[in-house]
């Protein structure tokens, strides 16, 4: 089974129904009643796909996504009014932004010669795009004769418009340029990644990574925990965690993960910068351990060189969640000190996750880091089972 490339396509004079992830974060609105998208990336990343298919010149391109979580009704907060308006801008064409992601015109604007580009209004207005439901994806599909998902983002979701809408297109439905860039870096950490091979993982809470964990501690030479996910294996260590963040249902999770960890490949916090509360004065344990009321907001100075030191000798290299409570300034030194020894090092470097992608923009060092993926959920699902349902879809036996 294989996914064919966008650039295996025949578009020319085709209707072509394109997947992405507009899923950006928009900011309060303005005087206008316009809502400004705040980091862009995301359209920014679809950008190629799109103009290779225009540039192949297809009789109609048509756009879909969800924005946000609008529970499966119309809802003006959440509308890719904005993310038309972006398009438009840097394609240098109107973009048609439809009434819904299935009204009831779209067939007729789909004949319409004078517009080339026509975006869906947000997929996730209509209960039937989580469901994953077969008319919904049927509907979407009739528009078309041409399928293209390249929304990494939302391809561990089985939802209508990324897994069930491949069932009406056969041999027509390709991966775009981005989907293909993730599965191209994703392998290099899945299949045979060069040794040493040190992974990194941070975020709050173990049990979202449980999976992801037990999976690396089989390839990495190293597996190092920060951030909150910490905690609760000091304590299950028998350390003291002073008020830091920990449920208990983690702590039992990390003993059964230290125990099973026979090559002592985690690397766990030699110190701490800790605080009463994340806006009291920060102050550095002398070691593993936290006393009293105060609780752990990032690594400290000891764990940092640790890393430094485990990093340096790294052939592949994966990151995924902070090491502190970067947006306060008092606790960002360990997120971006591992920022920046993953741009500075020569070895194969993955950063992906939401939280971590984040950091490494805001620490300035994006640019230097060998893959920064688009999609957090998607990448670490990807880690875990080797591939993902909307992935899955794109394949056929030829």
């Amino acid at each position: 089974m294989a996914i064919r490339s966008i650039a295996e396509a025949e578009l020319e004079g085709k209707k072509v129904l394109a997947r992405f992830d507009f899923n950006v974060p928009l900011g309060d609105r303005d005087a206008s009643g316009t809502r400004a998208i705040k980091d862009s990336t995301r359209i920014d990343l679809s950008l190629k796909t799109i103009q290779y298919i225009l540039d192949q010149k297809p009789s109609k391109l048509i756009l879909m996504s969800h924005l946000g979580r609008p529970k499966g009704k119309p809802n003006p907060d959440y509308s890719l009014e904005p993310v038309a308006k972006y398009l438009a801008e840097k394609l240098g064409l109107e973009v048609y932004l439809s009434e819904s992601p299935t009204d009831s015109g779209l067939k007729t604007l789909t004949t319409l010669g004078h517009i080339k580009v026509v975006l869906l209004e947000n997929l996730r207005f209509d209960p039937r795009e989580e469901q994953g439901d077969h008319e919904f994806a049927q509907a979407l599909a009739s528009l078309a004769d041409v399928y293209v998902n390249d929304a990494f983002g939302a391809a561990h979701r089985k939802h209508a418009s990324v897994y069930t809408i491949t069932e009406y297109f056969n041999r027509q439905r390709y991966a775009g340029f981005l989907i293909l860039d993730e599965i191209e870096a994703l392998d290099k950490i899945l299949h045979k990644p060069q040794k040493p091979f040190v992974g990194i993982l941070g975020g709050a809470k173990v049990s979202d990574k449980i999976q992801t964990i037990e999976k690396l501690l089989i390839t990495v030479d190293h597996l190092i925990i920060g951030g909150a996910m910490a905690y609760p294996f000091l304590k299950a260590q028998g350390k003291k965690i002073g008020k830091s963040l920990c449920a208990e249902s983690d702590v039992t999770l990390a003993a059964k993960i230290l125990k099973a960890d026979k090559g002592h490949k985690l690397v766990l916090p030699m110190d701490h910068v800790v605080a009463e509360n994340p806006d009291a004065p920060a102050e550095t344990t002398s070691g593993s351990q936290i006393d009293g009321d105060k609780a752990g907001f990032d690594i400290g100075p000891q764990s940092i060189e640790n890393i430094r030191s485990l990093v340096s000798t790294a052939k592949t290299l994966v990151w995924n969640g902070p090491m502190g409570l970067f947006e306060k300034s008092q606790f960002s030194k360990g997120t971006f000190s591992v920022a920046q020894m993953l741009a500075e090092s020569d070895a194969y470097s993955f950063v992906g996750g939401g939280d971590s992608v984040a950091a490494v923009k805001q620490s300035g060092y994006a640019d230097k880091i060998s893959h920064v993926s688009s999609g957090g959920g998607a990448s670490l699902e990807y880690i875990e089972k080797g591939t993902l349902p909307g992935i899955q879809a794109l394949k056929y036996h030829f």
